[in-house]
This record gives C-alpha cells, structure tokens and sequence, in this order.
C-alpha cells in the first residue's frame, strides 16, 4: 500500500470514509424515522404508549449523549484510538439494529423495542462523533468543505436506496414479500432490522479495514480518570469563552440552527399530509425526492464552502431557508399566482424541495467549518462539544412549537401551520447568533484555564 500522502489513497480513504456514511443513513432513514419507529409506536405498542415510551427512550439516550459525548472524545483522542472505539460503536450499533428482529407486535416487547432503538440511537451517536472526527485525517482544510459534502451527500443517497429497498420489497403491499416472507407475526417489518443491519455493516467495512493515522499523535497515549476527564472539559469551555469566542459561539449559534435544520426532516412530513394534503403513501415519495435534492445540494455546497468559507455557505443557506419557509405559508389553500392556479401539494413539492435544498449544505458546512477548527490531536473531543451543545437546545423548535399551539392566538385550522412559524423563529435566532461568528482562520485554542482564575 502506498503511503498515506498519495493522493490516489487519499481518494480511497475519502471513498470508504463516505461508504461508511452511506450504510449509516440505515439509522436514521430506515430505523428511526419511516419504518421501525413508526412500527414500535403504531405496531407494538397501544393506545399511545409505543409514542410515549419510545419518546421517553429517547430522551434518555440524548441526556447520556449530552452528559458524556465530549469526554467520550477526549478520552478516544488522548489514546490515540480514534478509528478504534469507531468499529466498536459501528458493530455495537449493527447488533442492537438486527436484535430488533425479535421484536414482536405485541405490548409485552414494547420495553425490549424502545431499549434497543434507544441503546443503538446512542451508540449511533457516538459512533458519529469519531466518524466526523476523521475528517480531520483524511483531508486537508481546502477541501474539507467538498469531502464533507460529498460524504454528507453520500449520507442521504444511501439512505434512498435503503429505504426504497425496504419499502417496495418488505412493507408496500400485502406479500408475499422478499425471501417469501408474509406479514404474520409482522415478520416482514422485522426483517427490515435484519435488512438495516447487513447494510450498515457492508458498507461499514471499507473504511473499518482501512489504515488512518491521526494527522497529529500529540497528547495521545495519555490516560487519566474519568473524573479528570470532566475536569478537562471544564477547563477547556472556560479556555474557549476567555481565549477563542470564535469558537465557543460557532458551538452556540451551531446549536441553535442546527435544530432548525433537524427541525426541516422532523416535521416534513407532519406538514405534507397535515396541512398541504399529501396522501400518507404519497409523502414517501416526496421524502425519497427530498433526500435526492439535499445530497445534491450538500455535494454543490461542498464545493462552494472550500471557494468562499463556510460561515458564508451557512449563512446563505440559513436566510434562503427563512425566506422560502415564509413563501410556502400561505399556500396552504389552492392559490391563483401571476395566472397559474397553485394547489397545496404542488406548492409543497416546489417549496418543501427548495427547503431541502438548502438543508444539506448548511449540515455539511456546519461539520467542515469545525473540522477546520479542530487540532487533529483533539477533533473528538471537539466534536463531542458540538453534539453536546447540539442534544442540549435540542428541544427549542419542539417548545417553540408548543408554546404556539398553546396560544390562543393560534387558531385550530392553522395549528399545524405553527410547525412554519417555530421553523422560521429558531432559524431566524440562529442566523442572528451567526453575525457573531467568523470563518474559521486556524486551530481552536483548547487550552486548560483553572476555574479560579
């Protein structure tokens, strides 16, 4: 093998590193949000309690994830084993995925159910955090806009193929369905897990079996408590606010429309067939066209991050969210514009796609602009911060939403509509947050300051 300096590994490495990205979206695509989810919620469990326990799941998970994801990547940075505690989360995340299986419709699987999606949701998680650690090994800084892109992209084309796979092989219809299997005992919605899992671990194994070495083996080999770990991180914050603004308040305002963003996906299809009239079936398809149009937009962007700096990329794509979010809100009823008669659903597909469009690279750029900041030495630890400061605002969109539909100024024809408007708020704060934000012009300054001083 050649060495790692040669551009022709360096493809190799940035292949296998989006591969990995690819088999990953089985996560969120298959298992999280179309499929699975919705057969614990609907399928397992009854009369709401699959919603509220898988709710509660969740919950749990991103408290953990919230309380241990920057010691977590610390301490993988400090032993230099980065690549290490990456196969580990992958493999335990591919075991909890086809375990799954065993869960049949029945209330009494319901606590097996939502353990084992919480369990792998969270050692998703921090399986992502080493993976986009690595972006820091694998690239330098003036191409990491387009090799976060490209691996972003490859995150929602395969999370396309997934679940196109699934759906018109093992859930659309009434069988029989692929390998001959029917829907008794739901045994084809299970072996969708089964599906999920092989997949992920296929085109896991590429970069698994790939050597990267650490760009910077500074400060590994260096083992200290857990305890002393927390300690760490503590110093560091306070280091960041006192010697790198730049950084601590990328970390705040990235929080903040970063849930906006999430926010987009989330709430997509509750606003299609809500309020636009998407048939259920048909809000698939628009999803699977979504996820077509965000890996565009995330790869173009890719390319326009390393050209004009990603605080740049980010904003655009933020504002023209704001803009288009405020376009599609009164179209929620059949429209005459300029002399085309405009219905709700063709509305939605216009505009819904124009969203997504600008969904992608704001994602992509949002992990290249702290790719950039992050000392190879410490990207994990890094990057621990940013899911961290993501779970802990992670519910302004959600409260947002609440408080309007609280409100009495909210009518119940337009409730649904509040999903628009709370979308619109936290982008908008978000996009403020931003004017206090530079590109990014070297390391972060993650030194240790005492908190006496």
């Amino acid at each position: 093998m050649s060495t790692d300096n040669s551009p022709t590994l360096k493809k190799r490495i940035v292949a296998a590193w989006s591969l990995w990205s690819w088999g990953n979206a089985t996560v969120s695509a298959l298992m999280v949000t179309f499929v699975f989810g919705t057969y614990i919620a609907d399928g397992v469990g009854t009369g709401g309690d699959g919603t509220r326990y898988l709710s509660t799941a969740y919950t749990i998970s991103g408290i953990i994830i919230a309380l241990t994801a920057p010691v977590i990547g610390q301490r993988a940075d400090r032993a230099g084993r980065r690549k290490l505690w990456l196969t580990v989360n992958t493999l335990a995340v591919v075991v909890l995925t086809a375990a799954c299986f065993f869960v049949k419709p029945e209330p009494g699987y319901l606590l097996l159910g939502v353990t084992l999606m919480a369990a792998m949701t969270l050692f998703d998680e921090f399986g992502n955090l080493n993976y986009n650690a690595m972006i820091a090994d694998i690239t330098d800084h003036k191409r990491m806009g387009r090799v976060s892109g490209i691996g972003w992209g490859a995150g929602y084309l395969g999370g396309i193929v997934i679940l196109a796979i699934s759906y018109f092989g093992l859930v659309a219809g009434d069988g029989p369905y692929l390998f001959g299997l029917t829907s008794d005992e739901s045994i084809n919605i299970r072996m969708v897990a089964v599906l999920g899992a092989a997949w992920f671990l296929i085109f896991a194994l590429p970069l698994l079996f790939t050597k990267i070495t650490t760009a910077d083996q500074e400060n590994t080999q260096q083992r200290v408590s857990i305890l002393e770990s927390y300690r760490r991180l503590l110093r560091v914050l306070v280091g960041l606010w006192r010697e790198d603004r730049n950084t601590f308040w990328f970390l705040v305002s990235s929080a903040i429309y970063r849930d906006g963003l999430s926010a987009v996906f989330t709430y997509g299809a509750i606003l299609g067939v809500a309020v636009y009239g998407f048939a259920p079936a048909d809000i698939l398809l628009f999803g699977i066209a979504a996820n077509v149009v965000a890996a565009i937009g995330a790869i173009i962007g890719g390319f326009f991050d390393d050209w004009i700096g990603p605080r740049q990329v980010i904003v655009t794509c933020v504002a023209f969210l704001i803009v288009i979010a405020f376009a599609l809100f009164p179209l929620d009823v059949e429209r005459e514009i300029l002399g085309i008669t405009v219905t709700p659903t063709g509305a939605f597909w216009v505009f819904g796609l124009m969203l997504c469009l600008f969904v992608g690279p704001a994602q992509a750029s949002s992990r290249a602009f702290l790719g950039r900041l992050a000392p190879p030495a410490r990207a994990a630890e890094l990057f621990g911060l940013y899911a961290t400061t993501g779970r802990s605002v992670g519910f302004l969109t959600s409260a947002v939403i609440a408080i309007l539909l609280g409100s009495e100024a909210t009518t119940e024809d337009g409730a649904d509509k509040a999903i628009i408007v709370a979308i619109v708020i936290i982008l908008g704060l978000g996009l403020a947050s931003l004017a206090l934000v530079k590109n990014p012009t070297g390391p972060a300054r993650m030194r240790e300051h005492s908190l006496k001083e």
